[in-house]
C-alpha cells in the first residue's frame, strides 16, 4: 500500500501543510538585488505558510526557504527555464508582493496569484463538523495552491511512496543539490537550487540513485515518467479527475502519488489522499472516534464534504486531532549503506 511511514512533528502531512513564516519584518535578509515585481491583493486573509507549506519537502528542502523577515523563496523549473520567486505580505498584511529572477521569472510572477490561491474558493467549504468548524475558525489565511508544474511535485511524491519522511527528504535534497542548479539571483542568500531538468533526471547513473537511497522500483518510477515529461505537464490544463487518470497510465503512479501531485499543481480541493497509512485513522478518529478506519471508512465520513475532500482532510491534520502512537516508528532504511 503506498504511502508514508513515521509521522513526525516536521511532517506537512501530517501537520496539514503549514510552514512556519515570521511575522512580516520579525527578523532580516542582507539587501538583495532588485528582481521584476508584482503585487497582488486577495479578497480575505492569506497565510503564506499555510498557503505554500506543502510545497516544501522537508526542514531542509534546496528549492524552498522561509526566511526570518517574513518572505518565502521558492525556486522553479518553469515551461521558460529555471527561476526564483520571493513572496512577501505587506506592512499591512493585505496584499502580496512577489518578487522573480531568473528565465522563468516572468512566468513565476504571473502564475503568483494562482501560487497563492487566486483560483480557489474557501467559501465554497461548509463545515459539517466541529472539529473541522473550529480548525477553519483558527486558520482563516487558508487557500489552496496552484503552482501549475506537474513534474515538481510529482518527482519528490514518487520519492515518498513506502519509505520515511526522513529518507524521502534526504533523497530529494541530495538529488536537487547533485544534478540540479543553483537558482538565478539573489536566491535566499545563495541557498536555493532548481531541481534538474527531464533529460538531467533520466541521465542519473543508477549508482547515485543507490546513494540517495532510492530502490530501483521508485528510480524506475520517476524514470518512466520524465521520459514523458511533455505529456505529464500538459495534464496542467486538464481537470483534476483528467490529470490524475493521465498520471496513472504511468507505471508506479496510483491514486495516492497522482492525489499528492494534482493537490498542489491543480489546487484539487476534492483530491483527496486514499493509500495513506496514516490518513484514514487521522479523518477516523478526529470524526468519529475510530483510529482503526481504513480509506473506505475515510471516504464515507468525508463524503458530507464532497467537492472539498481535500480541504476537509487538510483542515484535520491542521486540528491536532491525531490519535496517540500504538507502535513503534518503523525504523529508517539505508539502502546506500548496502
Amino acid at each position: 500500500m503506498a504511502g508514508r511511514f513515521a509521522p513526525r512533528p516536521t511532517r506537512t502531512t501530517v501537520r496539514g501543510g503549514h510552514v512556519p513564516v515570521p511575522a512580516q519584518g520579525v527578523g532580516r535578509v542582507p539587501d538583495q538585488a532588485p528582481g521584476r515585481v508584482r503585487e497582488w491583493a486577495p479578497e480575505g486573509p492569506l497565510d503564506l505558510g499555510l498557503v505554500l507549506g506543502p510545497l516544501r519537502r522537508g526542514p531542509g528542502d534546496p528549492t524552498f526557504r522561509a526566511m526570518p523577515d517574513g518572505s518565502v523563496w521558492r525556486a522553479s523549473l518553469t515551461p521558460a527555464g529555471p527561476g526564483t520567486l520571493r513572496v512577501s505580505m505587506g506592512s499591512g498584511g493585505r496584499a502580496a508582493r512577489g518578487e522573480a529572477w531568473g528565465p522563468g521569472g516572468e512566468w513565476l510572477l504571473e502564475q503568483l496569484p494562482e501560487l497563492l490561491g487566486a483560483s480557489d474558493d474557501p467559501s465554497a467549504f461548509a463545515p459539517r463538523h466541529r472539529v473541522v468548524a473550529m480548525a477553519r475558525h483558527r486558520r482563516p489565511g487558508l487557500r489552496l495552491t496552484r503552482t501549475g508544474l506537474v513534474l515538481e511535485s510529482l518527482i519528490p511524491s514518487v520519492l515518498e511512496q513506502k519509505v520515511t519522511t526522513d529518507e524521502a527528504y534526504r533523497a530529494w535534497r541530495l538529488l536537487v543539490r547533485k544534478f540540479g542548479e543553483p537558482a538565478p539571483g539573489p536566491a535566499a542568500g545563495g541557498r536555493l537550487w532548481v531541481m534538474p531538468a527531464a533529460r538531467t533526471w533520466a541521465l542519473i547513473p543508477s549508482w547515485e540513485w543507490h546513494r540517495a537511497g532510492v530502490d530501483n522500483k521508485r528510480a524506475s518510477t520517476i524514470l518512466r515518467a520524465v521520459r514523458v515529461a511533455r505529456r505529464l505537464e500538459e495534464a496542467v490544463g486538464m481537470s483534476p479527475e483528467a490529470a490524475q487518470a493521465r498520471l496513472e497510465v504511468v507505471p508506479g503512479i496510483g491514486p495516492w502519488t497522482s492525489a499528492e501531485v494534482v493537490q498542489r499543481s491543480h489546487g484539487a480541493a476534492d483530491a483527496v489522499t486514499v493509500g495513506d497509512l496514516h490518513l484514514p485513522g487521522i479523518v477516523g478518529w478526529a470524526l468519529a472516534g475510530d483510529r482503526d478506519a481504513d480509506d473506505s471508512v475515510m471516504l464515507e465520513l468525508l463524503e458530507p464534504y464532497a467537492g472539498q475532500r481535500h480541504r476537509a482532510a487538510r483542515l484535520i491534520l491542521l486540528s491536532g486531532r491525531v490519535p496517540g502512537r500504538r507502535a513503534p516508528r518503523m525504523r529508517r532504511g539505508d539502502i546506500a549503506a548496502l
